[in-house]
């Protein structure tokens, strides 16, 4: 089964764990679940003054900077992961770097077309 990791934190203090969002140790436990047969995509994504939100309200399109809600913890990333079940998926997110600092939210993909 399919989850999505969501990886929640305030960006200052994603940037106080030993090494940045693009270091070393977020790389090789991408490495570690790959090899592991659970990763099936992950990134991480800039700065969250860099977000644009897009809303159609009455067909009209409204373009806004910034995320959608003011809140402490932004979007800093994600994984796309291959899971037995929701225990297995738990136990994945958990060995995630950002989980010291941030939170990650664990979310089963929900099949939009017959396969």
């Amino acid at each position: 089964m399919k989850y999505l990791c969501l990886v929640y934190c305030e960006e200052e203090k994603l940037h106080t764990l030993p090494e940045s969002p693009k270091n070393d140790e977020c790389l090789a436990y991408a490495d570690t679940l790959r090899k592991s047969g659970h990763l099936i995509a992950g990134e991480a994504l800039e700065s969250v003054q860099t977000a644009t939100t897009v809303r159609v309200r009455g067909g009209k399109v409204s373009v806004t900077d910034g995320p959608f809600a003011e809140t402490k913890e932004q979007l800093a990333g994600f994984y796309l992961i291959d899971a037995r079940d929701l225990n297995e998926a738990i136990q994945v997110a958990s060995k995630t770097p950002p989980a010291r600092v941030g939170s990650i939210e664990v979310r089963p993909i929900r099949q939009l077309s017959p396969q």
